[in-house]
């Protein structure tokens, strides 16, 4: 049958031998035990100095975290506007016809009429880039004049053109090359 001691260190100190490491580790046990009755808490002072720090930290994160927020999200845009003109240009070269990218500044969103959707509905693929997660705007969509382009069956492109757009102070250019029809962000 075991028993339970209540101390934490228990020696079996043999008998006359007062100098030993058994006497050390039993004093030693000793001190430990009133050590851990003695400790306190933090002062109120020592609290107001971490909070104190903590606040002047978080100050000076928020604005370098919002800034980079805002990149984020103009280099988020920017880059589906460039997979989703490749995916017309290669949508056009596959399927032997014709691709049109229709951009609306007004509304913030541009349209590809010849592909579905990808949630599945019916209609065509569409893409709102003043919503989450893009939260832009389109500045300006020019392709020879007129605010869409359209890639002919081999892929290539009617015009090339730039596409600005912007979120917060950050703006980006996707441009088109008038010859290859590929898309790039300056």
């Amino acid at each position: 049958m075991r028993q339970k001691f209540p101390n934490l260190l228990i020696s079996a100190k043999p008998v006359g031998c007062a100098n030993s490491a058994f006497a050390h580790a039993e004093d030693a046990g000793r001190h430990v035990g009133h050590a851990l009755h003695t400790l306190r808490g933090f002062s109120l002072l020592e609290l107001l100095l971490v909070l104190a720090i903590i606040a002047t930290l978080t100050a000076m994160a928020i604005p370098r975290y919002q800034g980079s927020l805002v990149r984020y999200r103009a280099d988020l845009a920017a880059h589906r506007i460039v997979a989703d003109l490749t995916q017309a240009r290669s949508s056009a070269k596959a399927a032997s016809a014709s691709r049109t990218v229709a951009f609306s500044i007004a509304d913030n969103t541009y349209h590809i009429p010849e592909l579905p959707p990808l949630d599945g509905d019916s209609g065509s693929y569409s893409v709102a880039l003043s919503e989450r997660p893009y939260q832009a705007g389109l500045i300006s969509a020019n392709f020879g004049g007129d605010a869409e382009i359209v890639f002919n069956g081999w892929g290539l492109p009617d015009s090339g053109g730039t596409i600005i757009l912007a979120v917060g102070t950050e703006q980006r250019t996707v441009t088109v090359d008038t010859e290859t029809g590929r898309a790039s962000i300056q």
